[in-house]
């Protein structure tokens, strides 16, 4: 079989869907690529994520990695969000097909600017670099 059984139970099933009014920050990326995008929504209290969800127009990959990376990071501080992998999304979701990883590297960039327009609405000091998004680190070994 192609993809996971827990690929796609958080495709058929997905977890967190929807939007955050007044969210404390929101995250969009876009793959043109592939033409998947996705919105993550956050609510943040005291440095930790209270709520968390997404919107995702996409593929199942997208999807799945969208609700198993909200899944992961709610209730968690922000410093372990940021944390997040893509690689460690698509473990938990037992694995995704080499040409459906850069699913799980949008997750982790729509997360990562989340976190950043949190930051950025409330005057919080952080280092650019941190959330400098190298994408020839996650590609290896996919092909377009």
């Amino acid at each position: 079989m192609l993809y996971s059984e827990k690929v796609m139970d958080h495709f058929m099933h997905p977890r967190n869907v929807g939007v955050i009014e007044n969210a404390d920050g929101v995250g969009e990326v876009g793959n043109a690529k592939c033409g998947d995008i996705m919105k993550i929504y956050l609510k943040i209290e005291n440095d930790i994520i209270v709520d968390v969800k997404f919107e995702t127009f996409g593929c199942g990959s997208a999807i799945a990695s969208s609700s198993m990376a909200t899944e992961m990071i709610k209730g968690k501080p922000l410093s372990q969000a940021l944390e997040l992998t893509n690689k460690a999304v698509a473990e938990a979701l037992d694995g995704l097909p080499a040409h459906k990883m850069h699913c799980s590297v949008l997750a982790e960039e729509a997360i990562r600017k989340a976190v950043q327009n949190y930051y950025d609405r409330h005057g919080i000091a952080y280092d650019p670099a941190a959330f400098a998004f190298d994408e020839h680190e996650h590609e290896e070994g996919e092909q377009a």
